[in-house]
């Protein structure tokens, strides 16, 4: 085997630790990162692809960064191995990742992969027995190093290749993340935004929009639905139509930048208030109780009746309705 590695770098403490752990040990590292559209890492300004750049450019390694489009919505919709707590299909993801990985590997002449995984850190993809389903069904058996907790996992062919010292690999496990941040300090490495990662599908209120979205689309969805889901009040007005209500004006703003030629948009006169975009096709009735909601969110009296201006991006069709904001009772049996 050649002692170099692809390790997957989310830029965040656990993965970070171990690409250290690896330098040290005279492995060459190429790092690799996936982003998805369920990122929800702390720092709005950066997120884990700015930031596993940054631990490479520190490392002095290579990085690729992939990105897990519609495929891997597919693996999301229909995870084989089903979901955690919510929409998180962990061991699928994980499979999916360390397939590409594997890819990757062939390309750069790396014969092993690094993880910063550590055993029963989460509950649905590292305990011991998903372990070895992800390596299994990866086809990376026996080439998947773990370094944080090796000494808990069975031998990898790098290490009884002697390519890598076992005794110099670790033992951590369990959820408390005290060894990571001590080993850190130890290295020096201060700056990590996700230490406890960030995965939207793990969030049951997105979780519920996305179910949502599955349910109400017979093909897979577009992408850019799935951004969408991140921004915003969602209200399901039918099977077939929808709303996202903007909650500030920065929400307002990615709102006006994510309208595509098939939605409606409403906006109260007179008054502060959201944009609000329409999905789907809508009725005479679906217009007016669309510009209700958005009258409810506005800064009018919830006795006034205001005007609301709505327009169709693609066909031109255009209006403005005098209505009063709609009441709480009949508003929360469409929230989503």
């Amino acid at each position: 085997m050649e002692r170099k590695a692809v390790a997957l770098l989310s830029g965040g403490l656990d993965s970070t630790l171990a690409v250290k752990i690896m330098l040290e040990l005279g492995v060459e590292v190429v790092a690799l990162n996936f982003i998805t559209p369920f990122c929800c890492c702390t720092r709005r300004d950066a997120g884990c692809k700015h930031q596993a750049s940054q631990v490479a450019q520190e490392f002095k390694i290579p990085i690729k960064v992939l990105f897990k489009g519609r495929e891997y919505l597919e693996v999301v919709r229909h995870p084989r191995y089903g979901y955690g707590k919510n929409l998180n299909p962990c061991i699928d993801c994980r499979i999916f990742m360390h397939r590409a990985a594997g890819e990757y590997m062939g390309e750069v002449g790396a014969s092993f992969l690094v993880t910063g995984e550590v055993l029963g850190q989460r509950p649905k993809s590292q305990r011991m027995d998903a372990l070895h389903v992800i390596d299994r069904d990866s086809g990376l058996k026996g080439r998947v190093l773990r370094p944080l907790s090796a000494q808990l996992l069975p031998p990898t062919l790098p290490e009884i290749e002697g390519l890598v010292d076992r005794e110099k690999l670790l033992a951590m496990s369990g959820r408390s993340r005290k060894p990571q941040i001590g080993l850190a300090d130890a290295y020096g490495i201060t700056d990590y935004p996700c230490p406890a990662g960030g995965c939207l599908l793990t969030d049951k209120g997105f979780a519920q929009r996305l179910r949502d979205l599955f349910d109400h689309s017979v093909d897979l969805p577009d992408l850019s639905e799935v951004r969408l889901l991140k921004v915003g009040r969602h209200f399901r007005l039918s099977p077939t139509s929808k709303v996202v209500v903007g909650r500030n004006q920065e929400e307002n703003e990615k709102l006006s930048r994510m309208a595509r030629e098939n939605h409606y948009s409403f906006k109260v006169l007179g008054h502060s208030g959201p944009l609000t975009l329409a999905l789907g096709p809508l009725t005479e009735e679906d217009l007016i109780r669309v510009a209700r909601i958005t009258a409810r969110y506005s800064s009018a009296p919830s006795d006034e009746v205001v005007s609301v201006d709505f327009r169709h991006s693609s066909s031109g069709h255009e209006g403005h309705l005098c209505v009063r904001g709609i009441e709480e009772g009949e508003l929360e049996a469409l929230r989503l």
